[in-house]
């Protein structure tokens, strides 16, 4: 198996809690197996997660944004582990897509001969692969057939707009969990990293 340049992304703004025990997991699978492991941890990250004129003007990117784009660019497979708040992601990981993901960045628009923008775009990171493991208090069943895919923004809206060929892997209910089953899910990760997927 080819080793990978593989950046994980904790999108968790706290790294003390059960998604931060994923990265680690994660992490040391990929390492054990002589994949190369970049790790972000969001919660350390400084930037403005505002998009605050929307993409009329041009908002100048902070380092650590300047960064996460270079890393996701360079990397093969790019992780992103995170906690479903109210069916969705955290608010500062959907700010640091708002605010990375950007038009020449992650995807380009395809235009006209006379320079207007067409409904078709590039997707930049064509080729590339990407995991997202989601941890929810509720479990993923119950999410999925009260309020529908909460994964779908991140995975087809973010990723697979992208390029993003996406996995995905779902731990709940997340609180309060009995150690064996705990040290099972971890164990499931460590494999997944192994493999580098």
């Amino acid at each position: 198996m080819p080793h990978k340049k593989i950046l994980v992304l904790l999108g968790h703004p706290d790294k003390s809690g059960f998604c931060g025990e994923i990265a680690d997991a994660y992490c040391e699978g990929a390492r054990s197996r002589g994949h190369v492991v970049e790790r972000m941890n969001i919660g350390e990250m400084q930037f403005d997660p505002i998009l605050h004129k929307g993409y009329r003007e041009r908002q100048e990117l902070e380092p650590d944004l300047k960064r996460f784009q270079e890393l996701v660019m360079s990397h093969d497979h790019f992780v992103v582990i995170y906690p479903v708040w109210w069916v969705g992601m955290p608010a500062l990981l959907k700010g640091l897509f708002d605010r990375a993901w950007l038009p020449g960045s992650a995807f380009r628009y395809i235009k006209t001969h006379a320079g207007n923008r067409t409904i078709f775009w590039h997707r930049l990171f064509r080729g590339k692969s990407a995991r997202t493991i989601l941890a929810s208090g509720t479990h993923p069943l119950m999410v999925r057939f009260l309020p529908g895919n909460v994964n779908a923004q991140l995975r087809w809206g973010i990723l697979w707009f992208a390029g993003f060929s996406v996995r995905s892997t779902w731990f709940g209910p997340s609180e309060n969990i009995p150690e064996a089953r705990k040290a099972r899910w971890l164990a499931k990760v460590r494999i997944l990293g192994g493999k580098g997927v």
